[in-house]
């Protein structure tokens, strides 16, 4: 059957608008909302800004800005899966900028790139290439928006009816928010519970800010992360083997230290959740893993320390980071309750202004200090497309609206071709 002329422009410029008011499959968590990730650094079980002295193994990928220590033995990405591996940089799943050390460093799955090595030094790929290079990652950038990021979700207030209750050595969080929960607790609050409980719906996002400028858990000897399971109606040790709701609450979970410049895990807990600790240095001890990610200033760990794969899935509100030239950022409004994911947070104070958005790898080959570069979700490929908002990686708001004006332009101009059709249909008649 011949379309004419006029119906295939409608349907065009239809197709074109619709494909605008939809965020990409690929980088949406939930249709039609707009998320925000931690960037890169959401690809990497740990991300480090500077140093990484750690044994023995890492689960994830590891992305390390300064000097990699791994004498012992390290593995690296063994629970990976093709998809999060096609996501990193170059596929580099060990990524070290400056000089690797160690005598048996494995890459499991993915390749590795390193700046350059120590004498003797024995890194080998099981499932990709390792060899010397430049770093696919800009880690000064991408810390610049993790910093202004990290400040700007401790702006968000505790959300309504949350709770935080200390009861002799336990302390609990209590949310019920099913989408977005925010909860505000002191390093010397949190410092003094052997027991931490958490309860909030699965499925929700769960921010932890914790004030500060130090917070060691050994010091009072904090051994149990406990999360309610709602199916079970008890709390569960947070372990590998066993986590509420299959490890829903635990994916969705953010431990927020804006201002921490030293956080000390005990060596006898395994922490649930993912780290950001953009300013501080991390000591993983000697036992006990992360289930979760570490994004940190530096990392040390000996003994049975270890990062396992479980990456941060939630989405964020929206962060603004400072403009390159150090004049006032441009940030975005939030309520004053906590937000819905996907809205923004006017962010606090920022000490550093992010650098130049030009020059910058992008996350699919580096890390690009705008915001639209980095993936929204673990085991997504970046988008490439650039702005000057300096926002937290997102999915959903950076092609709408070019692609929004662009379908309406094709169904104006469908529309014209329609109404010439009919004109010359009028005359011929």
């Amino acid at each position: 059957m011949r379309i004419p002329t006029s119906a295939a422009a409608l349907a065009v410029g239809g197709s074109l608008a619709l494909a605008g008011l939809v965020a990409p499959a690929a980088y949406a968590a939930d249709p039609g909302q707009e998320c925000r990730s931690l960037g890169v650094a959401n690809l990497y079980g740990e991300f480090i800004e500077g140093d990484d002295t750690h044994t023995p193994d890492a689960e994830g990928a590891v992305a390390v800005g300064g000097n990699a220590n791994f004498t012992g033995g390290f593995s690296v990405g063994q629970e990976l899966t093709a998809d999060q591996v096609n996501a990193l940089p170059g596929k580099n799943a060990l990524v070290v900028a400056g000089k690797i050390t160690g005598n048996n460093t494995q890459v499991m799955k993915g390749s590795g790139v390193y700046g350059s090595k120590a004498e003797g030094a024995v890194i080998q790929a099981h499932a990709g290439t390792v060899g010397q290079g430049s770093s696919p990652i800009d880690f000064k950038a991408e810390f610049a928006k993790l910093r202004a990021a990290s400040t700007s979700l401790a702006a968000v207030p505790q959300t309504a009816g949350a709770t935080v209750q200390a009861d002799g050595a336990k302390l609990t969080f209590t949310g019920g928010d099913a989408k977005y929960n925010s909860f505000t607790v002191d390093a010397a609050k949190l410092q003094g519970a052997k027991d931490v409980f958490l309860k909030v719906p699965a499925g929700s996002v769960t921010v932890i800010n914790v004030t500060g400028g130090s917070y060691d858990m050994a010091a009072a000897g904090t051994t149990g992360f406990n999360i309610w399971d709602a199916g079970k109606n008890t709390f569960l040790l947070d372990d590998k083997l066993q986590s509420a709701s299959a490890g829903a609450i635990r994916a969705k979970l953010l431990w927020n230290f804006p201002t921490a410049t030293k956080v000390v895990k005990n060596s006898a807990a395994a922490w649930a959740g993912t780290v950001l600790a953009p300013n501080a240095a991390f000591d993983l001890g000697s036992g006990g893993p992360v289930n979760g990610s570490v994004i940190a200033a530096s990392l040390t760990g000996k003994g049975g320390a270890e990062t396992h794969h479980y990456p941060f899935t939630g989405c964020l509100p929206g962060t603004s980071v400072p403009t390159p030239t150090g004049g006032p950022s441009t940030p975005a409004t939030s309520s004053p309750s906590a937000p819905t994911p996907g809205t923004s947070v006017t962010p606090g104070p920022s000490g550093s202004a992010s650098p130049s958005a030009s020059g910058s790898p992008s996350a699919s080959g580096s890390a690009s200090p705008s915001s639209s570069t980095a993936p929204a979700v673990p085991g997504s490929p970046s988008p490439t497309a650039k702005d000057n908002g300096g926002d937290l990686a997102h999915t959903g708001s950076g092609p709408v609206v070019p692609l929004a004006i662009g379908g309406a332009v094709v169904i104006a101009a469908g529309g014209a071709m329609v109404v010439v059709a009919r004109r010359r249909a009028a005359k011929k008649a």
